[in-house]
């Protein structure tokens, strides 16, 4: 058997492939918010609307979403590489840093993203240090903002006219 990438190799590869930058959030039982910047997600299906997202399971997210409750994405808009990096870091209440509002089944949602999905929950599978949890899409909403992206560990977005910021004109 080939053995696998080293670490930094990998984050390396990893870091070409340019992502979206979301806020996941949820419930826990007890109704108590949780967020966590996530940028494995993707999507699994169109029929169902099904889609995934990576959780690390020493995160304190984990058990919140692992109740089986769902969980909701807030695609982050240009200007909100800030929150991305609240939800990321292991500050307290992250919630009191930041302005969001509760969604019809009480899931934050964060003001002035480019989009909230809400996504019931359809499942899980452990897979190496996370857990994918793949939700089915019941409802959203889209706003019409300039997303942020993450490429080669630096955060960035797309102009109107679609170039990246940081592109040369032609």
């Amino acid at each position: 058997m080939t053995p696998p990438a080293d670490f930094q190799l990998f984050r390396s590869l990893l870091g070409c492939f340019a992502t979206g930058v979301t806020v996941a959030t949820t419930l826990d039982t007890d109704g108590g918010a949780y967020g966590m910047t996530a940028s494995a997600v993707a999507a699994v299906s169109l029929e169902p609307p099904l889609l995934l997202i990576c959780v690390d399971r020493d995160a304190k997210f984990h058990a919140a979403v692992g109740a089986g409750l769902g969980f909701a994405l807030n695609v982050l808009a240009s200007d909100q590489e800030q929150l991305s990096q609240i939800f990321a870091s292991s500050a307290a209440d992250p919630f009191s840093k930041v302005e969001s509002h509760r969604a019809s089944g009480g899931f934050p949602l964060l003001d002035g993203v480019v989009a909230h999905i809400i996504c019931a929950a359809w499942g899980s599978h452990e897979a190496g240090d996370h857990t994918i949890f793949f939700g089915t899409v019941i409802e959203g909403e889209i706003f019409d903002r300039p997303p942020l992206l993450h490429y080669r560990s630096q955060y960035t977005t797309i102009r109107p006219d679609g170039r990246t910021v940081g592109q040369p004109e032609s």
